[in-house]
């Protein structure tokens, strides 16, 4: 697919939109990803901007993941878990993802999108447990939430941080601070897995996934410090977030609602 220099300069811009979501509160930049490529870069083909952007979110999530690391927000045990368990869902949910006509997933997506938005304003006020560890007691609840998980990431080739965050935190009782961390292992993981099973299909466009990277990773850095400065106010920014996540997903339920009715 050919697209013009104008479509490759905003893909630019919404890596860097994308990064800086990731790294600001962990979910949500893989859930923008798509509907970014389809509606602001011009992608014609939903499952091209679908593959692309798992792509793009699994490398920008690993310069996150960095970061993170860095600053000591990351539990590896249960990122590990969480992440094994979502790779197999993350596999199967591809494969059905790609049988379901293109403006039907936007639409279902966007359901998916109002349902989240909600359940981040529902647990926005956990402030959680810093010494939660996943235990053998925790270890088939984070191995659920993981699959489940993986499913919706593979399915709608996303990588899943917006269900990730909420999901370690109702697995293993962390702060959302550490759980915005450790969702990088798995988002990583989920969005390299749906990726490679869209490549394999040819729905990749590989240069805009370079130049969405290249702004994710800035993006990312930026995130990152913001998150760390305003760790105390994550209640308040997961609010803002979930409002914009409502505001994209009815743009999308009106756009793909209004194809899929004309066809």
């Amino acid at each position: 697919m050919i697209l013009e220099p104008m479509q490759y300069a905003l893909g630019l811009l919404s890596g860097g939109l994308v990064g800086a979501t990731l790294g600001l509160v962990g979910g949500g930049g893989s859930i923008l990803a798509v509907p970014l490529m389809v509606y602001l870069v011009g992608v014609s083909n939903p499952h091209v901007a679908i593959g692309t952007s798992a792509l793009a979110v699994a490398a920008n999530a690993a310069a996150g993941l960095a970061n993170h690391a860095w600053a000591h927000n990351v539990k590896w045990r249960c990122g590990g878990i969480y992440a094994a368990a979502g790779m197999v869902g993350a596999l199967a949910g591809s494969i059905f993802g790609k049988m379901v006509d293109g403006e039907k997933l936007l639409f279902l997506f966007a359901l998916v999108m109002l349902l989240v938005g909600v359940l981040m304003l529902k647990g926005r006020g956990n402030p959680g447990n810093p010494g939660a560890e996943c235990n053998r007691e925790k270890a088939p609840k984070v191995l659920g939430y993981g699959f489940g998980s993986g499913i919706f990431s593979g399915f709608f080739g996303i990588g899943g941080g917006f269900l990730i965050v909420p999901g370690l935190v109702a697995s293993t009782g962390m702060p959302i601070l550490l759980a915005v961390g450790t969702s990088l292992v798995a988002v990583t993981a989920f969005g390299l897995t749906t990726a490679a099973s869209y490549a394999f299909s040819g729905y990749v466009d590989w240069s805009l996934a370079a130049l969405f990277i290249v702004g994710g990773v800035v993006g990312t850095f930026a995130g990152t410090r913001l998150a760390a400065k305003l760790g105390s106010k994550q209640g308040m920014l997961t609010t803002v977030f979930a409002g914009l996540i409502f505001c994209v997903a009815a743009y999308m339920l009106w756009q793909s609602g209004g194809a899929m009715f004309a066809a």
